[in-house]
């Protein structure tokens, strides 16, 4: 059976952010998702959650349409346990095939969104690889299975602190968060070898250019606040070459690329 994407447009959001709607709202959109069955729903309760993880790795990422097949990201997907990244009320459908909202107008991306930007980008056992927008925490702990290091840096404080000290008692310890605004990037810690993005820009803010490496690699949601493509990009003789990958709706960059630094 074919498992159509839940997170490209339309109708439904991608993970990540899920702009100002509030806690509640999310919550049940969720649920009603959650109750369709063709949606690969993998419910389970806290002695089951390894086998749960294993039923989302063959159904939505592995299965027909999904197509997931980098031996290092489905076993990262298989070992990181994204039950300890979502708010205790919705951890039975943590291996569902939906985002989940955990708080702030947040929410955890849609487990096959994670996989397939992890693919994309490729990444390699001796990469340091920066993050825009840390959220639950679940997509830089996925990455740190794969790389060296990751920096990863998220605008909403109560939330990044929450991931930070998630990723520390998970032992994630290859992991380091900053709260603060991602456009700028992490200067001191550049040049990184790869750079994803988890929320929308018109175009890529120059700093974060300039802090990836010469053949680095760049996976990031780019188009209007509406609708966007994401985007693989590949920096080659200091400029970035695109390719649309996937479409996809996620909610806008927020902080200093709103102050007129973008179009």
């Amino acid at each position: 059976m074919t498992i159509p994407p839940i997170q490209v447009r339309p109708p439904v959001s991608a993970g990540g952010r899920c702009g100002s709607r509030p806690f509640a709202a999310a919550f049940l959109a969720c649920l009603s998702a959650l109750a369709s069955a063709h949606l690969g729903c993998a419910l389970a309760q806290p002695d089951d959650y390894a086998a749960a993880r294993g039923r989302m790795v063959e159904q939505q990422l592995k299965g027909a349409g999904r197509d997931i097949s980098d031996p290092g990201v489905l076993k990262a997907m298989a070992e990181v346990p994204r039950h300890e990244f979502v708010p205790q009320p919705l951890r039975e459908y943590a291996y569902s095939d939906s985002a989940l909202p955990i708080g702030f107008g947040q929410t955890i991306s849609q487990p096959y969104i994670v996989a397939f930007m992890t693919e994309r980008l490729e990444p390699k056992p001796s990469d340091k690889v920066l993050e825009i927008g840390t959220g639950s925490g679940y997509q830089a702990a996925v990455l740190s299975k794969l790389v060296a290091e990751v920096y990863t840096i998220e605008i909403v404080e109560p939330l990044g602190q929450r991931a930070k000290a998630d990723l520390q008692r998970l032992g994630f310890g290859n992991v380091r968060v900053r709260i603060g605004d991602g456009y700028r990037g992490w200067p001191e810690a550049a040049p990184f070898d790869a750079i994803i993005l988890t929320s929308a820009v018109s175009d890529v803010p120059q700093p974060l250019i300039g802090q990836l490496k010469e053949g680095g690699r760049m996976i990031a949601p780019l188009g209007p606040s509406y609708y966007q493509d994401l985007y693989l990009l590949k920096k080659q003789g200091g400029k970035l070459e695109r390719q649309a990958v996937l479409p996809v709706r996620f909610v806008p960059m927020t902080g200093e690329v709103l102050r007129g630094t973008q179009p």
